[in-house]
């Protein structure tokens, strides 16, 4: 009996120990995420105003929405940004097979390539901005190798605005999905790669049959992030262009901003939000549907 009312402390005692290391986190997650989130939500259905009085309004703010050409050009942008997430896994697999190797100086290549995660979105957007307008290293470099004939405003045209904030985003997530990848390739048996060698597989064929197939849990989870992560892109967009020119680089994020703090339509503005978020939601159960049928299997 004493035996156990001991065990019952020490277990009480980690816990309270644990939750108090904790709980700043959790306030601030709490102050800053779950109540502006469950708050959202009736707002929604208002013409919340910060001056005049606030009114219920059901689901106009809805109706609007899908009547509202400016929000349906921001989820075509939004959906159309998710091109990307295919290409930064496909390269952020390459690369963690490049760097998972005992090598002299392995270390820095894995440090220089998650240099670009760490470093402030702003920034990054600023330099990308620099290289790539009318004057910038980039047009001097693809004019200088003939591949160019004129300059090209990378972020000014219509035609190439989006992708050129795509190719942004792509090159800033590498390191993060690489390190990830790198940690699975960690667990996976060397034996296996080392009985496929002695049978005669290729470099490619051990690859595509025994590193990706036991890489399906992390590249689930890549996937799932990366997808959610296109969808609500803002930073780079912001930065840059603001959604411009014109509706160009409009993106769900950007233009639920500017309804929210330079138009102050709070209650529209939420309602937006709640779309976004339902999109997401149909998204990630239809990959997580998918692993359910054995597209990703657990090791």
């Amino acid at each position: 009996m004493q035996a156990k009312k001991a065990n019952f402390f020490k277990r009480y005692s980690e816990a309270r120990t644990a939750w108090l290391f904790m709980a700043p986190g959790l306030i601030l997650l709490a102050l800053f995420t779950f109540w502006p989130i469950i708050y959202s939500i009736p707002l929604a259905f208002t013409n919340y105003s910060v001056i005049g009085e606030t009114k219920f309004v059901g689901f106009d703010n809805f109706t609007r929405a899908f009547s509202d050409i400016d929000f349906i050009a921001s989820i075509k942008n939004s959906l159309l940004y998710m091109i990307i997430v295919p290409f930064i896994q496909i390269i952020s697999i390459l690369m963690a097979i490049l760097v998972n190797r005992n090598i002299a100086g392995i270390k820095f290549f894995r440090a220089a390539y998650y240099i670009p995660v760490v470093t402030s979105m702003v920034a990054v957007s600023i330099i990308w901005g620099w290289l790539m307008s009318q004057n910038g290293v980039l047009n001097y470099l693809l004019m200088s190798t003939g591949v160019l004939s004129e300059k090209i405003s990378w972020l000014s045209d219509k035609d190439t605005a989006l992708w050129a904030l795509m190719f942004i985003t792509l090159w800033k997530g590498l390191g993060y999905y690489m390190m990830i990848y790198l940690a699975g390739l960690q667990s996976v048996p060397t034996d296996c790669i080392e009985a496929a060698r002695i049978d005669g597989a290729s470099t490619f064929q051990i690859i595509t049959k025994i590193t990706v197939p036991l890489l399906k849990p992390y590249v689930f989870f890549c996937t799932l992030i990366s997808l959610m992560s296109a969808i609500r892109v803002f930073d780079e967009v912001f930065v840059l262009t603001s959604g411009g020119p014109g509706n160009a680089t409009l993106t769900s994020s950007v233009y639920i901003y500017q309804q929210g703090f330079e138009q102050f339509e709070f209650g529209y503005s939420s309602a937006l939000g709640l779309i976004i978020s339902l999109i997401i939601m149909l998204m990630s159960i239809f990959i997580f549907v998918f692993n359910k049928k054995g597209g990703v299997n657990p090791y």
